[in-house]
C-alpha cells in the first residue's frame, strides 16, 4: 500500500508517503510531529510502546509499529526515540515492512549501527541518517527536523553532511530563484544509511531533477568515492561544497566522521578529488547558486 515510487517527481518522499512517527509522545517527537503535519506531510501513526490507543492532535498513537503498518499502510518511519533503544526501533520498523526509516536521534552507539546494517539490507529497507536533519521534497513532504519555510520547490537536488550547511546552501538557493526537488541531510557517523553514491545515482534517475549541489566534509573518503562516482555514472551537473576547509590536522569537527587522520580527508584532498572529475567546488556557501546556474547553461 501506497509504495514510495523513486522517479516520481522526487526520491524517496513525496505526496504518496506514509510516514509513521515512532516516539511520538516524547517532547521532541511530538514538537516535530505538528511541524511536518503543518507542512502537508501524510503522518498516518505514531508509534510509542504502552500508549496505544491515545492520539496526537488527531494521529492515532500504535504499541509497535507492525499495529500502525497494518492499520495505516505507512511505508516510512521517522525515529525520535533516544539513543540507547533506536537502533531496536530502526529493527522494529524494518522487521515491520517500512521500506524508508529516517533516524534522527543523535549518539546512538557505533556498534548499535554495525549490528542493525545486515539486517536492513536483508529486509531491503533503505534508512537515512542515524544523527541526521532527514529530507524534503519542497511541497510535497517534509520527514525530518529542517526548517520547511526555506525550501522552495525546483530542480536542483541536494544531497548534505552536514544538517546546518543545509539550511545556509537551501536560503542561498532559494533567495537566487533555484528551487529544489529533494534535499537529504545525510548525517555524520561513522556509519550511515544512504550515503552519497546512492542518492546521485537516485537523482541521476530522477526526472524531476537537472542539477545537484553536494556538500561534504572533512574526514573519510566519501567524497572522494562520490567524485569518482560522478565521472563514471552521473551525467547531470553537479557542484560540490566542502565544509571544514580550516580544519587543522586531528581536530574533530562536530561530526563523528569528520576528522582528518593519517593525512587523509582533508579538504584540499576532497576538493582535489572533485576537481579532477571536473566538477567545480564552491569556495564559500554564496558562490553555489552561481555555479548552478553556470552549470545548468553549460548543459542546456
Amino acid at each position: 500500500m501506497g509504495r514510495v515510487r523513486e522517479g516520481l517527481m522526487s526520491i524517496l518522499v513525496n505526496k504518496n508517503t506514509r510516514l509513521i512517527v515512532q516516539g511520538i509522545t516524547g517532547r521532541d517527537g511530538g514538537f516535530h510531529t505538528l511541524k511536518m503535519k503543518a507542512y502537508g506531510t501524510n503522518v498516518v501513526a505514531g508509534v510509542s510502546p504502552g500508549k496505544g490507543g491515545q492520539e496526537v492532535d488527531g494521529i492515532p498513537v500504535f504499541n509497535t509499529v507492525t499495529d500502525a503498518v497494518n492499520a495505516t499502510g505507512a511505508n516510512t518511519s521517522i525515529i525520535f526515540v533516544p539513543a540507547a533503544v533506536a537502533a531496536d526501533s530502526i529493527l522494529e520498523a524494518s522487521e515491520a515492512g517500512i521500506e524508508l526509516v529516517i533516524a534522527i536521534t543523535e549518539g546512538i552507539p557505533t556498534l548499535d549501527m554495525v549490528r542493525v546494517m545486515p539486517y536492513l539490507k536483508k529486509n531491503g529497507t533503505k534508512i537515512i541518517g542515524p544523527n541526521c536533519p532527514g529530507l524534503i521534497t519542497p511541497e510535497e513532504a517534509l520527514v525530518g527536523i529542517l526548517p520547511g519555510n526555506i525550501f522552495k520547490k525546483g530542480n536542483i537536488g541536494l544531497i548534505s553532511r552536514s544538517g546546518t550547511l543545509t539550511y545556509e546552501m537551501v536560503n542561498q538557493l532559494t533567495t537566487n530563484g533555484l528551487g529544489q526537488s529533494t534535499c537529504v541531510g545525510i548525517g555524520g557517523d561513522p556509519v550511515a544509511g544512504l550515503y552519497f553514491e546512492e542518492l546521485l545515482a537516485m537523482f541521476q534517475k530522477d526526472p524531476e531533477t537537472d542539477a545537484i549541489v553536494l556538500i561534504g566534509e572533512i574526514g573519510g573518503d566519501a567524497e572522494e568515492r562520490a567524485a569518482l562516482f560522478i565521472k563514471n555514472n552521473v551525467s547531470k551537473p553537479v557542484v560540490a561544497f566542502i565544509a571544514g576547509q580550516s580544519a587543522p590536522p586531528g581536530k574533530r569537527m562536530g561530526h563523528a566522521g569528520a576528522i582528518i587522520t593519517s593525512g587523509s580527508g582533508s579538504a584540499a584532498e576532497k576538493i582535489a578529488a572533485f576537481e579532477n572529475a571536473g566538477i567545480p567546488v564552491a569556495r564559500k556557501p554564496q558562490d553555489i547558486p552561481l555555479l548552478v546556474k553556470r552549470q545548468l547553461q553549460y548543459n542546456s
